[in-house]
């Protein structure tokens, strides 16, 4: 996943900027979106978190790794342009649910 962000972020860099926290040393959002997996990517949008929808049923939070970098720069794009709509929930532009991992 680090390699995925590490390489969009200049693509990206026009409408996203990507911040790297370690939860162990700011512990101040851990309860609030519960943040307990090793990576876990949120979106923030002028102060406000953005959920995204992907089918899922954990709009806050992407918390598996995306290999992919154009799945990734997509989700991005999705978020930004719902966000600057004043949306709080975007739809993914592809369906994580499950059902389609067979």
């Amino acid at each position: 996943m680090d390699e995925v962000l590490s390489s969009v972020a200049e693509t990206i860099k026009n409408f996203a900027v990507i911040y790297l926290v370690d939860i162990t040393e700011v512990p101040d959002f851990n309860t609030m979106y519960e943040l307990y997996d090793p990576s876990t990517i949120m979106f923030f949008f002028r102060n406000k978190h953005i959920m995204i929808d992907l089918g899922t049923g954990n709009n806050n939070k992407i918390n598996w790794a995306l290999k992919d970098k154009q799945e990734f720069v997509d989700i991005v794009e999705t978020v930004y342009r719902g966000a600057r709509k004043g949306r709080g929930l975007v739809i993914a532009p592809k369906d994580y649910s499950t059902k389609y991992r067979y």
